[in-house]
């Protein structure tokens, strides 16, 4: 790392690995609980449901690897082992053991309210402290919001389904 990147800094930077790493065992248990999901997922809205659990996926894989970036950047190791993403995971894994759409949703739907209080608390631990970082998570809580939304209205539209039914 960079003696300026150093210098902007303001909080010290194996601490910011350290969340950073939790994080990242956050996003590659959600990104294998969404992909299984949808693989498995049968009930209402099916193929809606399938089609936004592997979008969700998606999404958490590509925030596994703008963390892993960050904390390479950071002159840090990202999770070697994934026997460690258990450890170190806050918001944890959820097998969907249930393949009813509604659950699987539910069950989602606790995962990503979960790493939005995670990432909500993680950016004032940042603030005015890592400018790249506190962007970067910024970034990463915006699409966990929306997925928040996205899952709410599927589960809402069912609801409605169900009643008319």
């Amino acid at each position: 790392m960079g003696k300026q990147t150093k210098a902007i800094i303001n909080m010290d930077i194996k601490t910011v690995i350290k969340e950073l790493n939790k994080a990242l065992a956050d996003e590659f248990l959600a990104a294998y609980q969404y992909w299984v999901g949808s693989k498995i997922v049968k009930g209402y809205f099916r193929k809606t449901v399938q089609d936004e659990l592997l979008q969700h996926s998606k999404d958490e894989f590509r925030h596994a690897e703008m963390i892993t970036d960050r904390i390479i950047q950071l002159d840090g190791t990202p999770i070697l082992n994934p026997k460690d993403w258990y450890k170190l995971t806050t918001c944890g894994f959820a097998p969907p053991s249930n393949p009813n759409s509604i659950e699987i949703l539910k069950q989602n739907l606790k995962g990503e309210r979960c790493a939005i209080g995670i990432y909500n608390n993680l950016l004032k631990k940042i603030k005015d402290k890592d400018g790249n970082t506190f962007h970067m998570i910024s970034h990463i809580l915006k699409d966990e919001i929306e997925h928040e939304c996205d899952i709410e209205a599927i589960l809402e539209d069912i609801q409605v389904s169900k009643k008319r039914s």
